[in-house]
């Protein structure tokens, strides 16, 4: 027997699909018919149309949490392979998630989007504030930067490389754009010596 939480989780999924065959447009409808639940049920869950695309987007920036952010499990043998890691882990779930090109396209200016984009967004800069901070700390990054600023510009410069790689009719390779924003970020942080910073090898 299906629990409340199984049916949220099936309306979720029903209107992520319906969202990206209707390449952002979804009916309550349509979402009902796929999850094979009534109407009233979906309305119930998330009272109107748009608390069930915020709740699709929020569970968007879930997972993307959990593959490149906080629930994360990345190399920990030095804090570059790391942050190389995470970079690559954030192309990669954009590039293969089919929901990607919408929610930081054309759904990301919807109202009933702002909120949740906001609140990822904001934990995003606080989180690499503090570890821009630390970084400096140990003698990594540049101790003349500001946090603040530096981790608001490389993610606005991130997301619209994004934007205009996942637009493209051809995509660059992800593993040659992780390497380019990677570029960007080691040069935005002016990173020291003590980062050991080397050349890119074959395998990079």
């Amino acid at each position: 027997m299906a629990t409340g939480t199984d049916t949220r989780e099936r309306l979720v999924r029903a209107a992520e699909q319906e969202l990206i065959r209707g390449h952002g447009h979804l009916e309550m409808q349509a979402v009902a018919r796929r999850a094979q639940v009534s109407v009233g049920l979906a309305y119930h869950h998330f009272g109107s149309k748009a608390g069930l695309i915020a709740a699709v987007v929020e569970e968007f920036y879930d997972r993307l949490d959990a593959a490149a952010f906080g629930g994360a499990k990345l190399p920990s043998e030095s804090w570059v392979d790391r942050e190389k890691s995470r970079i690559a882990a954030y192309v990669a779930f954009h590039y293969e998630h089919p929901f990607a090109p919408l929610v930081i396209g054309a759904l990301s200016r919807a109202p009933e989007v702002l909120d949740v984009e906001t609140a990822f967004t904001s934990r995003q800069l606080a989180a690499g504030a503090r570890m821009i901070e630390a970084a400096q700390r140990d003698g990594i990054v540049a101790g003349n930067i500001d946090p603040h600023l530096t981790i608001a510009l490389m993610i606005g410069g991130i997301r619209q490389a994004l934007i205009g790689a996942l637009q493209r009719k051809h995509r660059p390779d992800p593993e040659e754009l992780a390497h380019d924003i990677w570029t960007f970020i080691a040069a935005a942080l002016r990173l020291t010596a003590r980062a050991g910073v080397r050349g890119r090898s074959k395998a990079a």
